[in-house]
């Protein structure tokens, strides 16, 4: 990948981060179906702590609880981490719909 994404969502990393526990299948451009493990997320995107291959500039389609399919695109890897951001920014009581979901114990929830 030479160019990486072009993001219409700007880099909010301020953006709180809920640690999650959640495997998923995403569906990558190039690679087809490859498992992901989201360590944790944000209404903007997310952390994988299983990235093998990725780079920057990777696109993949995920399926979240509450939210659906959504695409998001590597913004950063290192090390058998990577960040990934959406392409769009999740409406706010879809996202804590989902994070209830995510997170059943009340917790490890971020006080609202």
């Amino acid at each position: 990948m030479s160019a990486g994404a072009q993001l219409s969502v700007t880099d909010q990393r301020r953006m709180a981060r809920h640690p999650v526990d959640h495997p998923v299948i995403a569906e990558h451009y190039r690679d087809g179906d490859v498992r992901m493990h989201i360590a944790n997320i944000s209404a903007n995107g997310f952390m994988i702590d299983d990235a093998r291959q990725t780079e920057r500039g990777d696109r993949v389609i995920v399926r979240l609880p509450v939210i659906g399919r959504i695409e998001a695109y590597c913004i950063w890897s290192r090390d058998n981490r990577a960040g990934y951001q959406f392409e769009r920014i999740l409406r706010i009581d879809d996202f804590l719909a989902m994070i209830d979901t995510l997170q059943p114990n009340p917790r490890l929830r971020k006080l609202r």
